[in-house]
C-alpha cells in the first residue's frame, strides 16, 4: 500500500518535542528543513499501489536514512543502530519525539533500494542539487561548465584465483544436494579442501607444476559433482529450474582458459569485470567503470553513473552529459576531462577541452588546469563514501550503489557549507 506519514501535530502531554531541545542552527537541523519532503514523497509514492499489502514506512523515512547512510559511510544495520541513539538522525527523518525503538529491519533498505529504482534514486540525488541552490553552494551558470572523469567502482569479492572459484562452485552445489535432500555419489568435501590447501602451499614455494596439478584435481572434482547433481535433479524439473543459473555460471568457470573473454572472476558476483589500472601499486580492479560528472567551480556532483562491459571513456561522455542536463535543466557549455576522452562522442553543441590541447588563451589554460580537481573528489567519495568498495549485489547494485555514493557526497557538501556558515555568524555574533 501506499507509505503512511508521520504526524505529530497532535502533542504528547509528558514528552517534550525535538524541535524545542535540538540546537536550531545544527547542521542537519537546517538541511531538514531544506529539503522539500512533501515533493519528494509524492513523486516517490508513485512505486506503491493503492490498496495492496500493508502500508509501508514513511518515505521521508526510509529517504533520510539512505542520506545518512552515505554521508557518514555505514552499513543498513550500523545506520540503523545509530539512529536509534542520534536524536539528530531522528528529527531529520520526520520524527519530533525521541523514539526508543527500531524504525525498521535493515533488510527493508533494500528492498526499498530494489522498489525505487535508478529513476526514485535520481529524484532524490536531484533534490540535494536544488538544497545546493537554494543556499547558494552553486549557481545555475556552474552547471554550465562541468569537469568528467570515470573511476572503477570495486566490488566486495576476494582476488580471484581458479582453484579458489572451483572449491567456492563444489561447496555451492554440495550446499544444493543438502538444501533439496540429494544423495551424491561422492561429494568430494574433504578432497576438494586438502586439494585447495595443496594448490596454495604449493605455490608459495614456487612448485608451480605440483601446484598445476592440484588445481586440475579441483577441476575434476568440480566436472564430477556438477554432472552427478545434474543427473538426479532430471526428474525434479522445478528444483532444476531454480539450480539452473547457478549451473550456467559454473559451466562457464569450467570452460574458460587464461585468455577467455567475459571470464568469471566471483561465483556469487558473475558480472564483475577485469579493469587494468596501468598503476604499479594497484594492477587491476575488479568491478564496474563509473563515469562522474562535477561543477568546474564547486566540484559539486551532477551525475554518477555505472558501466559495465568496461566501455572506452569517451564513449560514455554524451550519456552522463545528457543525464547531467536532464537533471539541473541548464545546457552544458563546456566540459574538461583527461586524455582518455579522445574521440568523444559529446556533440557538436559542447566544447570538449582534454589535457595537453595547445592553442588555447590564458583564460581557458587556467580553466583546464583545474581538471585534475575532480581527483581529490573522487578519493573522498571512496574514503569518505561507499565508491571504494560496492557491497550492493548485481548489476543493478552497480547502478544504485554510484547514484548513492553522488547523493552522499553532495550531502556531505551541503553540511560543510551550512557548517561553515553557523560557525562565521557566531564569530561575527
Amino acid at each position: 500500500m501506499k507509505p503512511k506519514r508521520t504526524n505529530h501535530d497532535q502533542g504528547l502531554l509528558f514528552e517534550p518535542r525535538l524541535s524545542n531541545q535540538l540546537d536550531p542552527k545544527h547542521e542537519l537541523v537546517l538541511f531538514s528543513k531544506l529539503i522539500d519532503w512533501d515533493s519528494l514523497e509524492k513523486d516517490l509514492s508513485i512505486y506503491f499501489c493503492k490498496d495492496k499489502g500493508a502500508p509501508a514506512k514513511p518515505v521521508r523515512l526510509i529517504t533520510g536514512i539512505l542520506l545518512l547512510q552515505h554521508l557518514y559511510n555505514l552499513s543498513d544495520e550500523k545506520v540503523i543502530y545509530g539512529w536509534r541513539e542520534n536524536p539528530y538522525w531522528q528529527f531529520f527523518c520526520g520524527y519530533d519525539y525521541l523514539q526508543w525503538f527500531f524504525p525498521i529491519d535493515p533488510s527493508s533498505l533494500s528492498k526499498w533500494r530494489q522498489r525505487l529504482g535508478e529513476t526514485g534514486l535520481n529524484r532524490i540525488f536531484s533534490s540535494t542539487v536544488f538544497c545546493a541552490l537554494d543556499i547558494g553552494l552553486v549557481s545555475p551558470k556552474s552547471f554550465e561548465t562541468v569537469i568528467a572523469d570515470t573511476t572503477v567502482m570495486p566490488k566486495n569479492i576476494s582476488f580471484p584465483t581458479d582453484s579458489k572459484l572451483y572449491f567456492n562452485s563444489i561447496n555451492k552445489l554440495n550446499f544444493f544436494a543438502r538444501k533439496f535432500n540429494i544423495s551424491l555419489r561422492q561429494t568430494y568435501k574433504f578432497l576438494a579442501k586438502k586439494a585447495f590447501r595443496n594448490v596454495g602451499r604449493y605455490t608459495h614455494c614456487r612448485k608451480m607444476k605440483l601446484a598445476s596439478r592440484e588445481r586440475k584435481k579441483l577441476k575434476t572434482y568440480l566436472g564430477r559433482v556438477r554432472r552427478d547433481l545434474e543427473r538426479e535433479l532430471l526428474d525434479r524439473p522445478e528444483v532444476l529450474l531454480l539450480v539452473k543459473p547457478t549451473f550456467d555460471v559454473i559451466d562457464r568457470i569450467l570452460v574458460q582458459e587464461r585468455d577467455s573473454k567475459n571470464k568469471v572472476y566471483s561465483l556469487h558476483e558473475p558480472s564483475v569485470e577485469c579493469i587494468a589500472k596501468g598503476k604499479a601499486h594497484k594492477k587491476y580492479e575488479f568491478g564496474c567503470k563509473a563515469s562522474i560528472v562535477l561543477t568546474h567551480k564547486e566540484c559539486f556532483v551532477l551525475n554518477v553513473k555505472a558501466f559495465h562491459g568496461n566501455p572506452y571513456d569517451g564513449h560514455t561522455l554524451k550519456e552522463v552529459l545528457d543525464n547531467s542536463e536532464k537533471l539541473t535543466g541548464v545546457a552544458i557549455k563546456r566540459a574538461f576531462a583527461d586524455k582518455g576522452y579522445k574521440g568523444h562522442q559529446a556533440g557538436t553543441s559542447r566544447k570538449v577541452f582534454l589535457s595537453g590541447m595547445r592553442g588555447l588563451s590564458i583564460h581557458f589554460k587556467k580553466l583546464l588546469r583545474r581538471r585534475s580537481a575532480i581527483e581529490p573528489c573522487i578519493g573522498h567519495m571512496k574514503s569518505d563514501g561507499k565508491l571504494s568498495r560496492n557491497y550492493l549485489k548485481g548489476s543493478l547494485g552497480d547502478c544504485f550503489n554510484a547514484i548513492l555514493c553522488g547523493i552522499g557526497h553532495n550531502a556531505r557538501m551541503i553540511l560543510r557549507f551550512l557548517r561553515g556558515q553557523r560557525d562565521q555568524s557566531a564569530v561575527f555574533a
